[in-house]
C-alpha cells in the first residue's frame, strides 16, 4: 500500500501527498508536512497569468526556500493574505521585534523540559526549532530522510501562457508542475479555468499538450465530472494521459459538490484502469483507516490528503504508522517560520486560523477560538495557544 512513488523518473519517497490548498499550503506548512512524513507537497494554486504579467504575489506563492532572506523585505509591497480583509504592512517583520523570538523561545524551553500538555510525554526538542525534523530527518527532507521533490499548481485556460509559465525561471526549480483542472469555486470556473475545463475536451488537451511541451514533468488534477449526470474520470484520464501528462489526481466527487457529499470510488478506480500513469487519489480521507479504504476500492497508486492535513498534519506520520509528535512546539515552529518569512502581521492573522484548526475537539476549544480571534501579536497567538494545550 505505502510505498516508493516514480513519476517520470521522479521519485518520491512514499505515495501520501499533500493537496494543493489555495491560502494554506505556504513554505512553512508544506515544509512541516515534508518533515512529517508526506511524500510530495504542492505549492497553492497559482495563476499563469499572474506569472505572465510578473505579479509579484503570485511569484511569492512559489517560495521553496531558497533565499533565506525574508519576503517581507523593507521597501516591498504589502503581502496579501490568504485571510480575507487582511495584508502585512511592508517592513513588518520579526527581525524588527526580537521580543517575539524571545517569547517563544521561552515556550519553547518550557514545552522540552516539562513534557507535552497534549501527550504527557516528552517533547523532542528538534520540532520546535533546529535542523531536523520531529523524526530526525533534515530539513527540506521526509521523515524518511530522503530529498522530497519540489511541485507546483498552475492554472489557466490559455496554452500559450500556460506553456510559458512552465518555462518561466519562476518554475524552473519545480522537478513537476501539475495543472488545476478540478478547482469548483464558481469565480474560477467562470473565466474558464480549474474545472471548467472538464467542460472543454479539447481545449483541456491543448492546455496539457501545450504544457509538456515545456519539458516539465505535467501531471493534472481533476473531478470524476461537473454533476452526477456527466461523470468521465476515465475518458478524462484517457485525456491527460495521451497529452501527454505523467500522472493524474482525482478527486472523487463532482464539482456541484464542491466539497461535501460521499466519495465515488468507482469513479476513481475506472479512472485507474483507463491509464498506465500514475493515478493518486484524493476526497474524503481523514485517517489511516480511509487511506487504506481508498487504496482498497481503487487500486490508485498513491492518495492525497487535504483539509485532514489542515486539522491535524500529523496525519502523515499516522498513516505512515510512525507515533505523531505533539502539536503544540510544531504550531510554535510554524509561527516562527511563517512570521520571518512573510511578517507578523500576516503570521497573526494565518496562524490564528491554523490554530483554530488544530484546536478541533480539544476541551474548551469554542471559548479558545473565541479569544484566540481577538490576538494581535504573535507573543499573544504563541501563548493562547499554549494555555490551551495546558488546560486541554
Amino acid at each position: 500500500m505505502l510505498r516508493a512513488l516514480d513519476i517520470a523518473g521522479m521519485v518520491c519517497p512514499n505515495n501520501v501527498f499533500l493537496a494543493p490548498m489555495a491560502g494554506y499550503t505556504n513554505y512553512p506548512f508544506r515544509k512541516m508536512c515534508e518533515e512529517l512524513g508526506a511524500g510530495l507537497t504542492f505549492t497553492e494554486m497559482v495563476s499563469a497569468k499572474g506569472l505572465h504579467y510578473g505579479n509579484e504575489e503570485t511569484k511569492m506563492l512559489l517560495y521553496h526556500g531558497e533565499p533565506t532572506q525574508p519576503l517581507a523585505a523593507e521597501g516591498t509591497p504589502p503581502l496579501a493574505s490568504p485571510l480575507r480583509g487582511s495584508t502585512r504592512a511592508a517592513g513588518d517583520r520579526v527581525s524588527e521585534n526580537p521580543s517575539v523570538t524571545r517569547s517563544i523561545d521561552v515556550i519553547l524551553r518550557s514545552v522540552a523540559t516539562e513534557g507535552s500538555p497534549e501527550r504527557g510525554a516528552e517533547s523532542n526538542p528538534s520540532v520546535a526549532f533546529g535542523d531536523s525534523s520531529p523524526t530526525g530527518a533534515p530539513r527540506g527532507s521526509s521523515s524518511a530522510g530522503q530529498p522530497s521533490p519540489l511541485a507546483a499548481q498552475i492554472f489557466g485556460s490559455d496554452p500559450d501562457i500556460m506553456r510559458e509559465a512552465c518555462e518561466s525561471e519562476a518554475l524552473a526549480p519545480f522537478d513537476l508542475i501539475d495543472i488545476n483542472m478540478g478547482c469548483p469555486m464558481p469565480k474560477i470556473v467562470r473565466n474558464g479555468d480549474g474545472s471548467a475545463l472538464m467542460e472543454d475536451f479539447p481545449l483541456a488537451e491543448k492546455v496539457i499538450s501545450a504544457c509538456v511541451k515545456s519539458g516539465k514533468r505535467i501531471s493534472v488534477k481533476f473531478r470524476i465530472g461537473v454533476d452526477e449526470n456527466h461523470k468521465c474520470a476515465a475518458e478524462f484520464a484517457r485525456l491527460c494521459e495521451g497529452a501527454g501528462a505523467c500522472m493524474v489526481t482525482v478527486h472523487g466527487r463532482t464539482r456541484d459538490k464542491i466539497y461535501a457529499g460521499p466519495v465515488d470510488y468507482d469513479e476513481i478506480a475506472a479512472a485507474k484502469a483507463a491509464v498506465g500513469i500514475p493515478v493518486i487519489a484524493n476526497g474524503g480521507i481523514w485517517n489511516s483507516k480511509d487511506v487504506r479504504k481508498m487504496f482498497d476500492r481503487t487500486g490508485a497508486d498513491g492518495v492525497m490528503i487535504a483539509r485532514a492535513a489542515l486539522y491535524r498534519p500529523t496525519v502523515f506520520c499516522s498513516v505512515r504508522e510512525e507515533e505523531e509528535p505533539p502539536i503544540l512546539p510544531l504550531f510554535l515552529r510554524q509561527l516562527e517560520e511563517t512570521k520571518e518569512l512573510y511578517g507578523e502581521r500576516f503570521a497573526v492573522v494565518f496562524m490564528r486560523k491554523m490554530g483554530a484548526f488544530y484546536a478541533r475537539g480539544r476541551h474548551g476549544a469554542a471559548a479558545f477560538k473565541r479569544k484566540f480571534f481577538t490576538a494581535e501579536t504573535s507573543e499573544e497567538v504563541a501563548a493562547l495557544f499554549q494555555e490551551l494545550w495546558e488546560e486541554g
